[in-house]
């Protein structure tokens, strides 16, 4: 297996997503690599509701902060040194590859088979999919 200096989770608060993370951590202090967690808040999927609730995006920020600041005690906790948090907005799908994986230098990206979102993997293709098409880098998916 090839050695991974830079690594990037992306999590949603899914158990698929929990399960990518263990890999990452695990795999990130086996390689003594720097990781990346990185939660998208998909604004896409706000944009009716907040007309009528203007603190949902808010609220989802402020989950997502909460998310990644676990995630990171948990990664510190398994003996991962480098552990950077990344919350934004947009399009998971973009964001991920394009955006937070050029940024990082990532040589691999670790995301769940599938994540909360079952009605726009239906619809218009997974994440994890889209990832895996459009990265630069290698890409695990996990799968439970």
């Amino acid at each position: 297996m090839p050695k991974y200096h830079n690594i990037l989770v992306a999590v949603d608060g899914s158990n698929e997503a929990k399960r990518a993370f263990k890999k990452a951590a695990d795999i990130a202090g086996e390689n003594n690599a720097k990781l990346v967690i990185a939660h998208i808040i998909d604004t896409r999927t706000f944009a009716t509701i907040e007309q009528y609730d203007r603190t949902i995006v808010s609220r989802a920020e402020k989950y997502g902060q909460e998310l990644l600041d676990q995630y990171k005690g948990e990664a510190n906790q398994a003996g991962v040194e480098e552990v950077t948090t990344v919350i934004d907005f947009g399009s998971p799908k973009v964001k991920i590859p394009k955006d937070i994986a050029k940024r990082y230098e990532t040589d691999l990206i670790i995301t769940g088979a599938t994540g909360l979102n079952a009605v726009e993997r239906m619809l218009i293709g997974s994440v994890s999919e889209a990832i895996a098409r459009q990265a630069k880098c290698d890409v695990m998916i996990v799968r439970s």
